[in-house]
């Protein structure tokens, strides 16, 4: 199955799907992540069905979001709605973004660089449309470094990859850098599985 398909059919339990990171933390974590956002244009990958958006400030800011799955977006436009937000919403694939170099003075993901089948390319592709002062903010959860749960994870992903399309045992620092990224800000939220990172292009 490919990912549109994955991702449309998912769309209609996603909210209740993410719940149990909404009560690990995620209701605190978000407005976190928002008050670090500069002002201009911000990108957000993944916007999923838009459960970022009651968060998103509001003020000197253009808003653009972009997510494969057109059913997703058709739940996120409706939430925009109802929020009063204005957010400008694309279908559009992680890896292949249709924005020319330097459009972004912001672009952030939450919980994504999980489920694209490429995170590095994906990872490539937020660096060359962020502007090169621009600031790059993940919220994602990881592999963790140390101990046996990283072990654990490893067992657990041929499973959760399968089933519900996540890798649980992602090295998204190593991949964030990889990418080209440098990061100036890391902070541990649920042990070092859920992680918010700060990155420069």
């Amino acid at each position: 199955m490919n990912a549109k398909r994955k991702w449309d059919r998912t769309s209609y339990f996603y909210d209740l799907w993410a719940a149990p990171m909404e009560m690990m933390g995620g209701r605190e974590w978000r407005p976190m992540l928002f008050s670090e956002l500069p002002g201009g244009r911000i990108l957000e990958i993944g916007v999923g069905t838009g459960v970022n958006f009651e968060y998103y400030p509001d003020g000197a800011r253009d808003y653009t979001g972009i997510d494969i799955s057109p059913k997703m977006l058709a739940k996120a436009r409706a939430r925009a709605d109802r929020l009063g937000k204005k957010i400008e919403l694309l279908e559009m694939d992680a890896g292949d973004l249709k924005f020319p170099d330097n459009s972004f003075d912001a672009v952030f993901t939450t919980c994504v660089l999980c489920s694209v089948p490429d995170a590095i390319g994906a990872l490539r592709e937020m660096r060359r449309v962020l502007k090169k002062d621009g600031t790059a903010i993940f919220l994602e959860h990881m592999r963790p470094d140390k101990g046996l749960l990283g072990i654990v994870f490893d067992m657990m992903n041929p499973l959760t990859s399968r089933l519900i399309g996540f890798n649980v045992n992602r090295r998204t620092v190593g991949h964030i850098r990889e990418a080209g990224f440098g990061i100036i800000e890391e902070r541990h939220l649920l042990r070092d599985i859920f992680r918010y990172l700060k990155a420069r292009p």
